[in-house]
């Protein structure tokens, strides 16, 4: 096979390298030393004030079911029995929209791009979701996962099916805030800062971090059930979200690939109780969160090409950490 002239390599280079950096300008916002800085959330209101008392049918929230930060609150819309409370919409990733795309809202709207500008119609930052939105004055109450699903624990009890799941208990707070900013910074956004790096250093420092996170978080989970005990509380469903896409997405597409979920016994044993549990696997479109990652992610993936990935029925193998 003839090898193409090197000033055609050279070009086609110099090329792709200026379109890669300019697309994850835009997808993915970094610093001087190419790593990935995330955008803070702007919409910060909270349930139960004057302005947003708590109240069934007044609310909606907004999900992207492959979003592992939207997924968090499906999670907890679903373990709080939320259901005849908050109305869950979802928003479809769409290429050809450039973001999230909504069909038949109630609000008229057909993306978040519109729904955010119905809310704030002076609105220049990022269409995310989740989004927790008041029907009645059709604004957004808040748009940080971290503090919708605090919200979704606490400010809906009289209306839950299950109030007394209480999955954010006051004497292991103290604790679970420190785990939750390790788990943060180092796994729920250390994936992405290994898959949006720049440059080698950064990526070499989120990878570096990310796993020295897992190899303590599997130490920790061998001698209790979940993070913080023997109770189900968010610091697990912050932490789940992300691992049950690891192996799917992240393990490859994000190049964090030095060990799988699946090569840690504690881990891989974890995530498989609580995809087990009740109401849990049906917020899981794995097929789906595959796919669309690996076609949406453009700059990650130009070929478009979809890995076969693993057998996700391996899910259900009983893990016996009851």
């Amino acid at each position: 096979m003839a090898v193409p002239p090197k000033i055609l390599i050279q070009t086609a280079q110099l090329v792709w390298q200026t379109l890669w950096r300019t697309m994850m300008a835009q997808l993915a916002p970094g610093d001087r030393s190419g790593n990935f800085q995330r955008v803070d959330s702007q919409f910060r209101q909270q349930i139960g004030t004057e302005t947003f008392p708590a109240a069934p049918h007044r609310y909606r929230l907004y999900v992207g079911l492959i979003c592992p930060w939207a997924h968090r609150t499906v999670i907890t819309h679903v373990l709080k029995g939320l259901e005849d409370c908050i109305d869950l919409k979802v928003a479809i990733a769409d290429l050809s929209v450039g973001g999230w795309r909504l069909e038949n809202d109630p609000t008229g709207c057909r993306s978040m791009q519109e729904l955010y500008r119905l809310g704030q119609p002076d609105y220049t930052g990022r269409y995310s979701v989740p989004v927790l939105w008041d029907c009645q004055n059709k604004q957004i109450v808040n748009n940080e996962s971290a503090e919708i699903i605090v919200m979704l624990n606490e400010a809906f009890n009289l209306w839950a099916k299950y109030p007394d799941r209480d999955l954010y208990p006051a004497h292991l707070r103290g604790e679970g805030d420190r785990l939750n900013e390790l788990i943060y910074r180092t796994v729920n956004n250390g994936v992405y800062r290994c898959g949006f790096a720049r440059t080698q250093a950064a990526y070499d420092q989120g990878v570096t971090e990310l796993f020295a996170t897992l190899d303590l978080l599997e130490k920790q989970l061998g001698d209790r059930r979940y993070l913080l005990g023997d109770q189900l509380t968010l610091c697990d469903v912050r932490l789940f979200t992300t691992l049950i896409r690891f192996d799917l997405v992240y393990h490859g597409l994000f190049k964090c690939d030095r060990r799988r979920i699946r090569d840690y016994e504690n881990l891989w044993g974890y995530v498989r109780d609580i995809y087990q549990q009740s109401g849990i696997a049906a917020t899981c479109p794995l097929q789906t969160i595959h796919r669309e990652y690996y076609q949406s992610l453009f700059p990650l993936n130009p070929g478009g090409i979809i890995p076969i990935g693993f057998d996700i029925t391996e899910l259900t193998i009983p893990h016996h950490r009851g």
